[in-house]
């Protein structure tokens, strides 16, 4: 998967009749050059004043705590007030083997998770932390960002242009199909810089 890009995914599994998979366009990689891709574990959780420094710290310290090694998380914050990631949390993730971290929020730290080079997507950042004001609900369970359902052990591809979903059902037929298409594509560039003209390019490869 890490060998495909994030709009081929997406065109082969509109052909497959799974075209509700983009996350939204706002929720874009800290460093744009960093791609990810990996099976996805889900975070959810809320805002809760009640909380206090302490109660608020160890939840989310269970939180790195519990995730399984070597996924691409996801998190459904359900709040735009705080970061729900900073460089102690990166580090913590990067150590378990974690392909990298995508939230439907904020980030923060963000010149030392730059500079560590850990894959997270996010959709703005903020200085203002979870202490005393976040706690999570569910890990695992289905979250939704934006009109897509996500499942901890679906997958998930995201480059410069967006985050894509793939139900874990049909993950190997979409990477061998995408796999096809690029192939596809590549034999189409040669034509196209070799002068083919364009309307002639599509009939013959059916792509653009």
């Amino acid at each position: 998967l890490m060998k495909c890009y994030a709009s081929a995914v997406h065109d082969v599994l509109r052909g497959m009749g799974h075209g509700n998979c983009v996350l939204p366009p706002t929720i874009r990689g800290l460093d744009p050059t960093k791609k990810v891709a990996g099976e996805i574990y889900t975070i959810s959780g809320h805002i809760d004043r009640t909380l206090s420094r302490h109660d608020s710290l160890l939840l989310w310290s269970r939180v790195l705590s519990r995730v399984p090694e070597g996924k691409l998380l996801i998190c459904q914050p359900n709040t735009r007030a705080v970061a729900l990631m900073g460089e102690l949390s990166a580090r913590a993730l990067e150590v378990k083997g974690t392909r990298g971290y995508i939230v439907d929020g904020h980030c923060r730290d963000t010149d030392f998770i730059l500079e560590m080079g850990f894959p997270v997507y996010c959709d703005l950042n903020t200085p203002a932390d979870i202490v005393e004001r976040w706690k999570y609900d569910a890990l695992g369970e289905p979250i939704t960002i934006g009109t897509v359902t996500i499942r901890s052990g679906d997958w998930a591809i995201a480059d410069r242009d967006g985050v894509v979903i793939i139900p874990h059902e049909v993950v190997e037929e979409a990477v061998t199909e995408t796999e096809r298409v690029m192939s596809t594509e590549s034999d189409m560039r040669d034509a196209i810089l070799g002068g083919m003209d364009a309307e002639q390019a599509y009939l013959k490869f059916g792509k653009f």
